[in-house]
């Protein structure tokens, strides 16, 4: 039998009226919704069933809306009985992780995303920046380039030949231009509302540290591969890390290689879209992903894991 990890998606996966099928379905699934709708102060029923994608573009209510629906779905998943051998999450989808592998609560992990949400967005309003995708270079090429420009950085290793950079605006316009003349097959910014994953957003870390300091995280019972460190860590190491990761890069890339030689063959993404499944596939072409994103997949699940 392969290893599984399930996955949990990051900013960019949102869809309007992503929960609503599934809470219709799964009063398990449902009752993720209230509860975090209690712990978050916002109405997650009405923003992830009824809400216009443009009033989930805003990161204070999208990061709480995402992870709570990544967090329904699995509901749904263990009312199944299928459990992760290993679990990861992209940047604010480490939250979903750390949840599923229960070393927090759901309520504790809504919360401390609307705080990382609220903190993100205080700070970006403070410090203004942008993030681009940079398509077809090698990571190092594009590292070089940002070690060439001041005030950028590389964000989101995501998979080989796709990195994002984040920084202040005049110097990512650079690195684009730069990058092109590299020969990206691509180079293009992100519709974000600041540079993320980077030194620009270090008042967010410092605002969001009390908040963390506060949960008593339990050790991970499906192992935690950090996408700070590309590393299985530890309770203890929990809290420091969701408040660096605010500031350092996404290593998605390194750690599902990690995984991989740790002999994950298969990923479940648990949440909405499908953004993670693609990366896999283009890091290890022979790894299976399967995406849980909608009640026709969740139905699904059982067989395409028995496939595995």
């Amino acid at each position: 039998m392969t290893k599984v990890a399930f996955c949990f998606p990051g900013q960019g996966s949102i869809e309007a009226g992503m929960g609503l099928e599934l809470a219709r379905a799964v009063p398990a699934a449902r009752e993720v919704f209230a509860r975090g709708s209690e712990a978050s102060g916002l109405d997650l029923e009405r923003l992830c069933f009824e809400a216009h994608q443009d009033e989930l573009v805003d990161t204070a209510v999208q990061q709480p809306a995402l992870v709570a629906t990544s967090l329904a779905f699995l509901a749904a998943v263990k009312e199944r009985g299928i459990v992760p051998d290993f679990v990861v999450g992209h940047s604010v989808g480490e939250f979903a992780a750390l949840a599923a592998a229960d070393s927090m609560t759901n309520e504790e992990a809504i919360a401390l995303v609307r705080e990382r949400g609220i903190a993100m967005a205080e700070a970006t309003a403070a410090t203004p920046g942008s993030m681009a995708a940079i398509l077809g270079l090698e990571d190092e090429i594009v590292e070089q380039l940002c070690r060439r420009i001041l005030g950028v950085w590389p964000a989101n290793y995501n998979c080989p030949g796709q990195i994002v950079v984040s920084g202040e605006n005049p110097a990512v316009d650079e690195c684009i231009e730069l990058a092109q003349e590299a020969g990206a097959r691509r180079a293009v910014k992100l519709k974000v509302s600041g540079a993320f994953h980077s030194p620009l957003v270090a008042r967010a870390a410092e605002r969001l540290r009390p908040a963390v300091d506060r949960v008593n995280f339990k050790e991970p019972v499906a192992p935690f591969m950090s996408t700070v460190t590309a590393r299985i860590e530890s309770a203890q190491r929990v809290a420091p890390l969701l408040v660096d990761q605010l500031t350092a890069p996404v290593r998605f890339t390194q750690a599902a290689s990690e995984l991989m030689r740790q002999g994950v063959q298969t990923f479940v993404e648990v949440g909405p879209g499908n953004v993670l499944s693609g990366l896999v596939k283009r890091i290890d072409r022979t790894a299976k992903a399967i995406s849980v994103n909608s009640l026709a997949a969740l139905e699904k699940l059982p067989e395409a894991l028995s496939e595995s």
